[in-house]
Parts: C-alpha cells; sequence; structure tokens
C-alpha cells in the first residue's frame, strides 16, 4: 500500500513531555498547600489533554483528601494551570530518538503529515515549535480544536478532509489505547510504539495493527528506504 497520509499522537509519542507536564501540575498545586506528587503518578493520567491531565490529579488528591474540596476548586486551579504550562511547554520536551529524521525523510517521499493530540493546541503548537518540529507537519489539531476529541473517529476524518486523504491510504500513530482505537473506527491503520504513557492499561492488549520499535521504522516501511537513506535525507 502507498499512503498518503500520516497522522501522529504528540505526548509520549514523538516527545516526551511527561516531565515539564508533572513540573506544571507540581507548581499549580504547590499555589493550594498541595505537597509535590510523584510524577509516575500525574504520567499515568497524560493522554486526554493536558488541563484533562490535572483535573484527573485532583480527583485522586480528593479521594484521598475529601476535606481539600473547597480549597481545590477547578475554577481557582484550572487559571493557575494554564499560567504554569503556558510557561513550561516545550522547554523540557524532548523528541524521541529518530523523530526529526523520520519525519524529514516522509516529507521527501511525498507523505502529507498530521499532528493529532488531545492537548490543548495552543500547547501542542509551543511544544512543536519549541522542539524544532512545527515546519514538519501541514495539519495539526488539538484537544479543543473540534468539539469531539480522541477516541472519537471524527478527529481522524476531519485530518484526512483536511489533507485530502483516504482513510485507507493513512495510518495513525500512538502510544496508547486512545490512539489505537481512534485508528480504528476511522478505518485507517492503528500503528503505535512502545515507549509513552499507555495511562496504565498496556499498549499490547489494544491490538495495534503493527507496533515500530523506533521512529525511523517508521519511515523505513512507509517508503521502503533503508536507514542510511533516512539518514541522508535529514541532512538534505
Amino acid at each position: 500500500m502507498r499512503y498518503s497520509v500520516l497522522s501522529f499522537d504528540l505526548d509520549g509519542t514523538l516527545v516526551d513531555t511527561a516531565a515539564e507536564i508533572a513540573e506544571a501540575v507540581n507548581r499549580t498545586l504547590a499555589e493550594f498547600g498541595v505537597p509535590r506528587q510523584d510524577e509516575e503518578r500525574i504520567t499515568r493520567h497524560i493522554g486526554h489533554g493536558a488541563r484533562h491531565t490535572l483535573l484527573r490529579v485532583l480527583a485522586d488528591l480528593l479521594l484521598a483528601e475529601p476535606d481539600r474540596a473547597e480549597s481545590l476548586r477547578p475554577d481557582a486551579v484550572l487559571p493557575r494551570w494554564e499560567a504554569h504550562y503556558g510557561a513550561l511547554a516545550g522547554r523540557q520536551a524532548k523528541p524521541y530518538p529518530g523523530c526529526a529524521q523520520m519525519l524529514r525523510a516522509l516529507r521527501l517521499g511525498g507523505v502529507r503529515l498530521a499532528c493529532l493530540t488531545n492537548k490543548e493546541h495552543r500547547h501542542a503548537q509551543q511544544v512543536l515549535q519549541r522542539c524544532g518540529l512545527a515546519s514538519a507537519f501541514d495539519f495539526v489539531l488539538g484537544g479543543d480544536s473540534l468539539p469531539q476529541r480522541k477516541p472519537d473517529p471524527a478527529t481522524l476524518r476531519h485530518v484526512l478532509a483536511a489533507l485530502g486523504g483516504q482513510a485507507q491510504r493513512a495510518a495513525h500513530v500512538g502510544d496508547s489505547r486512545i490512539d489505537i482505537e481512534t485508528a480504528r473506527a476511522a478505518g485507517a491503520q492503528a500503528w503505535a510504539v512502545p515507549w509513552g504513557y499507555d495511562g496504565g492499561a498496556p499498549l499490547l492488549d489494544a491490538r495495534p495493527d503493527q507496533v515500530f520499535d523506533s521512529l525511523p521504522d517508521i519511515a523505513e516501511h512507509v517508503l521502503g528506504v533503508n536507514r542510511a537513506w533516512i539518514a541522508a535525507a535529514a541532512t538534505a
């Protein structure tokens, strides 16, 4: 099959953002007298958007300490979260090995590229810009860009419509069940990477169509080229 469109999740698929999301959560909570939370505890809530991550952490805290309900009202906490994450987004983020090379090779190979994320659009753009990846994408769809968000297939269908692609010639790449369900419901190939943030649900349980052990492996598979060509393409 010749693929015309590839869509990528952002957090945990292309870029490791767990540290900065956890730091923004902890800076926010500190303003309300809450001790720092473990990064792993915060990371397991990543996947539905950065705002949702904070809300899930708040829910955990209130289950354990219901007396904090008045001091941790979402309407008071969320504006502070926006300020902290707005300042941090992309500053500690690290693209996974081979990310830029893969994206460059795919573009040179004529594949149209999209970033489809549940992270709020402004934060997604900020992460991509600061990681030097923004120019690689033809289209970016954030979690607040539409009334729906992943795993609703309307999100990927919107991407395909924007890029003039067909589901039969498209794949979506992600790190969690959310991404696998999104691709499958939209009729595209459901591809996965074995790192990232699976929300506590083993990735293989979602039965992706294919799992890639590295990002350059995706370019090799799609373009039918070897690793040397991808490396050369990255410097072209």
